[in-house]
């Protein structure tokens, strides 16, 4: 078996491994929002006293506790892309991207909230080597649940990777989703949604103008 097979092997090997430990891990991180806000948004802890003494006037600009969970929407954890006319699977694979880590924050001011949702996330390079850049694209909703959910607002993001190596971390956060404030009665219904989402590549249709 030559030196290039070997070496294919053992890059699929790895990309299944740590993507496996990823899909077992994902869930977990997802609840620990202290770590990730403090590690994402350079936010420390203050005691109730401390929070109750800087409280804001009612006019500004005030954090809100009822910040809805954030989770990553099923079946768009992973992003794998493939050479160009083959599917992004075994050997084919060029890279693959996954979410790890997630946090968010809200800000309430009048009749809005404005969130700010946090991911990390890894870059791997698969058998048929990455390129030296690769542009990650990501979407992030606020989503009201229940029988039917009802897409409250929902943002397309990218952001680019460079590959340095042959796992990279990314780190991306979308500071302008904003949406009205929920009533009291399906506040608790409300959660964020974050995925990868190749749309989100695509080039936004331009404007069609006024017929004559």
């Amino acid at each position: 078996m030559g030196e290039k097979s070997v070496s294919n092997l053992a890059r699929s090997a790895v990309l299944a491994i740590l993507i496996s430990s990823v899909a077992w891990a994902a869930p977990a991180s997802a609840q620990s929002f202290t770590d990730k806000i403090k590690n994402l948004f350079g936010g420390g802890s203050k005691s109730d006293e401390q929070q109750q003494q800087q409280q804001p006037p009612s006019d500004e600009p005030q954090p809100d506790m009822d910040c809805p969970q954030v989770t990553i929407r099923a079946g768009a954890s992973t992003y794998a892309v493939a050479e160009p006319g083959q599917q992004a699977v075994g050997n084919a694979v060029r890279f693959q991207a996954t979410i790890t880590k997630m946090a968010r924050d809200c800000t309430k001011a009048g009749g809005e909230i404005t969130a700010r949702i946090g991911i990390q996330g890894r870059v791997i390079a698969g058998p048929a080597g990455a390129p030296p850049s690769v542009e990650v694209p990501l979407r992030v909703a606020v989503v009201q649940g229940g029988v039917g959910e009802k897409v409250i607002a929902s943002k397309a993001y990218r952001t680019t990777v460079e590959m340095q190596s042959g796992s990279v971390p990314f780190t991306f956060v979308a500071e302008d989703l904003t949406y009205p404030l929920p009533s009291a009665a399906v506040a608790d219904s409300y959660i964020f949604y974050v995925g990868f989402d190749p749309q989100a590549l695509s080039p936004e249709p331009k404007a069609r103008g006024k017929k004559k």
